[in-house]
Order: C-alpha cells, then sequence, then structure tokens
C-alpha cells in the first residue's frame, strides 16, 4: 500500500536540505584543505617578522657600543618592546655564553658571520630562534615560543569560518529560493492533474520554470487537450452508434408490433419477416463488428495467421461485391497480382469486405469501385480504390480513428457508423501490418492494408 503524500517530506525542504549539506562539505573541505596553507603561512610570516626584528635588534646593538647615551637608551627601549611581545633577547658578547635554548654552537656560527633560523623543539616546546652577528665580537639572538603562529592561525581560521557560516546562511537562504522557485509549478502540475482526474478538460498550466520543468506543464497540457479530444470522440462515438442501433431496433419493433396486431395481411407477411430479418442482421452485424473493435482495443481477440493469397482471397470477394455493386450501377473491377501474406484469412476477407462496403456507399452510379492486390515495398498490399468524392489531407490523418469520419460527414454523404475502418486499421496492426488511405486515381479514395510477406516471422496475435 502507498504511503499518504502528506507523510513524506516536502520537495522544498529536501531541496534545502540538500543544498544546505552541500554548502557544509564544500565548507569542511575547504577547513581542511586550507588548515595546512594557513598553519604553514602563519609559521612562515611569524619566523620571518622575528628575523626582521633580529636584524633590528644586531644593528642597535652594533651602534650602541661605544656610543652615546641616546644609542644605549634606544637599544634598552627596544629590548622592553621585544619582551613585552614574549620575545627573548640574548647579546652575547666576545666572552659570554648563552643561554638555552641558544647554544654555544649557535653563538659561533654567528660570531662566523653567519646568520640562526631555526625551529627548535616539537609540539608545546617548540621556539623560533633567530641570530644576527652584532659587530665587535658579539650575537644578538631573539627567541619566541612558537604557539604565537598557532594563535595566528586560531585567529585566521575563526574568521574563515565565520565567513563560512555566513556563506551557509546565504546557501539556504538561495536553495529556499531555488526550490520555491522548481517545487511552485511542481505543485500546480499536480494541482492540475487531481482536477483532471475529477473530470475537468479544461486545464492549462503557464509553461514556466526550468526546462525540465516546463516540460511536465507542456506534458499535462498536451494531455488534457488529448484527453479532451478522445472524450469527446467517444461521445460522438457513442451518439452515432446510439443512433445506429436505434434504427434496426425501430424498425424490428414496428413491423413486430404490426404481425401481433394482426395489422400485417398473411399475404405480406413473408415481405414484413424479410424486412425484420434483413433489419435483425444488420444489427447484428454492427454488434459483431463493435464486439471486434472493443476485443482489439483490450488485446484479446485471438488471430490464426497462416499464408495466405490475397489474388485468391480478391477472387472470392469479387464474386459477392461484383454482383452487389451490379445492382447499384457500380462498374466493379478486380486487379489482382499474385501474392502471398502471412495473415489471418477470416480477418483479411473481414477487411476486404469493409472497404468494399464503404466504398460503394459514396460511390455514384457509372463511377468506378476497383479491388487490387500486389507488392508494395516488400509488403503485401489489398486496397480498394473508388470514384466517389475522396478524402482530403485531413481526412487521411484521421481516417482509422472511430468515428472520425463519420462525424464529420453526417448529413452531407452518405455514411456508415463510424467503426468499419477503426477496425480495419486495428485488424492490420494486430496481423503485422498497417492500414493507409491516399488519393486513388480514380478520383476517389484509396484504402487498403500493408500485411508481412509470406516466409516472414508471424507476428504475436493471441490474447
Amino acid at each position: 500500500m502507498t504511503a499518504p503524500s502528506s507523510r513524506r517530506p516536502p520537495l522544498t525542504r529536501q531541496l534545502v536540505l540538500v543544498l544546505s549539506l552541500v554548502a557544509v562539505l564544500a565548507v569542511v573541505v575547504t577547513g581542511l584543505v586550507s588548515y595546512p596553507l594557513v598553519a604553514n603561512a602563519s609559521q612562515a610570516q611569524a619566523r620571518q617578522q622575528l628575523g626582521a626584528q633580529a636584524d633590528l635588534l644586531a644593528e642597535v646593538v652594533d651602534r650602541s657600543d661605544g656610543a652615546g647615551m641616546g644609542q644605549m637608551m634606544t637599544g634598552a627601549r627596544l629590548r622592553q618592546l621585544l619582551t613585552a611581545q614574549g620575545i627573548e633577547v640574548q647579546v652575547v658578547r666576545r666572552n659570554g655564553s648563552p643561554t638555552a635554548p641558544v647554544t654555544q654552537a649557535d653563538v659561533d656560527a654567528v660570531r662566523s658571520g653567519a646568520s640562526v633560523s631555526e625551529v627548535r623543539g616539537s609540539g608545546a616546546d617548540a621556539v623560533y630562534i633567530e641570530g644576527r652577528p652584532a659587530g665587535n665580537g658579539a650575537a644578538a639572538f631573539l627567541v619566541q615560543d612558537a604557539g604565537v603562529a598557532s594563535s595566528q592561525t586560531g585567529l585566521a581560521l575563526r574568521r574563515f569560518l565565520l565567513a563560512a557560516l555566513v556563506g551557509l546562511l546565504v546557501a539556504v537562504v538561495i536553495g529556499w529560493l531555488v526550490a520555491r522557485r522548481v517545487v511552485r509549478p511542481l505543485r500546480d502540475a499536480s494541482a492540475a492533474a487531481r482536477r483532471m482526474s475529477a473530470g475537468a478538460r479544461d486545464v492549462a498550466l503557464p509553461v514556466e520554470g526550468p526546462e525540465e520543468v516546463a516540460q511536465v506543464s507542456e506534458s499535462l497540457n498536451t494531455l488534457s487537450a488529448a484527453l479532451a479530444s478522445s472524450e469527446g470522440r467517444q461521445r460522438d462515438f457513442l451518439l452515432s452508434v446510439s443512433h445506429e442501433l436505434r434504427t434496426p431496433l425501430t424498425g424490428i419493433a414496428g413491423y413486430a408490433e404490426a404481425l401481433a396486431d394482426g395489422v400485417v395481411p398473411p399475404d405480406q407477411a413473408a415481405g414484413t419477416g424479410a424486412v425484420v430479418l434483413t433489419e435483425a442482421r444488420r444489427l447484428e452485424r454492427l454488434v459483431a463488428d463493435l464486439l471486434d473493435l472493443a476485443r482489439l482495443g483490450a488485446a484479446d481477440l485471438r488471430l490464426n495467421p497462416s499464408d495466405v493469397d490475397l489474388a485468391a482471397l480478391c477472387g472470392e470477394a469479387a464474386a459477392v461485391w461484383e454482383a452487389r455493386c451490379a445492382k447499384e450501377g457500380v462498374p466493379f473491377v478486380v486487379e489482382a497480382s499474385p501474392v502471398a501474406v502471412v495473415a489471418d484469412p477470416l480477418r483479411v476477407r473481414q477487411i476486404v469486405d469493409n472497404l468494399c462496403e464503404n466504398a460503394l456507399r459514396v460511390t455514384p452510379s457509372g463511377r468506378p469501385l476497383v479491388l487490387a492486390c500486389g507488392h508494395h515495398e516488400g509488403w503485401g498490399a489489398v486496397e480498394v480504390r473508388d470514384g466517389g468524392p475522396g478524402l482530403t489531407a485531413d481526412d487521411v490523418a484521421v481516417a482509422f480513428e472511430p468515428s472520425a469520419l463519420y462525424e464529420r460527414y453526417r448529413g452531407v454523404r452518405k455514411v456508415g457508423t463510424g467503426i468499419g475502418l477503426a477496425l480495419v486499421g486495428r485488424l492490420a496492426a494486430r496481423m503485422g501490418g498497417r492500414a493507409y488511405a491516399a488519393a486513388a486515381p480514380e478520383g476517389g479514395a484509396r484504402i487498403g492494408v500493408l500485411l508481412p510477406p509470406a516466409g516472414s516471422a508471424a507476428p504475436t496475435v493471441g490474447p
């Protein structure tokens, strides 16, 4: 059982959550990458600054030796400033000795004219040592706890985290706005779908939002129009079928009442019975066509495909339709070339009879009706051409839809029930072929079916 939609987290919340998680991950990854870089930069800056102070100290010590009171006061003031910054100052004279962590080796190196710049110790005991020669055999050293660089690193990271937090808040706000923009058309589409399920067919959604979301609105608009069109055709189809059913039923009921009331003279009873039988058979054919059409739509009509000689089948049909056409004054012509197809022979004959009946209905006296079969681009083809009013390009597009032509030409020309051509199209499709419609050389319509040639794989036609 599907969980109610109200128990599922809203898309807006999910999008905001995802964007926030992405922002958090970006901050974490950036922090992990940045921390060693910031730490190294802070250490390098602290050592560079301590080295510059050592240079200054060495210069002041060099000038203060043998100088006046002013230079000595300047040196003392510099020592106070450095000490206030947590920097230990050692000035080792010619005969002096250093104190840890400065070693005698450091003093000897500086007295030889070299500079000392080292990180000594590790962890919390690490210190920076900068030594410079100060003249007259003196050596000036500055010693600073390495923790001062760590504090600068922490300050930089705190500022970075503050900026990242502000960025995260901005990402949440932007994510919420983006989510609303994406979700609003989807909510409208959901509401429209519910209206359509309730029977509304005038649904028209504005096409907006990202391309994929806009496609949902376009699809729903197309679906709404298609449903409205389909349901309209179904209504028209049911109306036309009910009309066609009512006509023979009315005739049957009227003659039956006349017979029951004894109104019909005994010498006319046979003629009355023939009329009733004709109307009953017409009604039976109509119901059979409706059942076939319904079964084809439900894919439960079983067919029995075999190799069929279309030329022989056309010859059998000609024996029936030549006589019927002669009664209407319509010349009947057969153009049959040998061609074998894989199909159900009973259903192919049903197709031929439907096409001939439709053609004869609209063909005026003196105009031809042609039954033809042959090869067409590797297919077997059987078609009926007539000299009637023909079909327009718009008619061809909907020729095999139930009741489409019936609704267009009802009251304009002789029309059937609107079922025959729909049945032809679906039978052809179920037998692995297709139906087609076009203009005929005789001036009317050319309607037929293409069927798979003999020797090809038989289509799956059973339920």
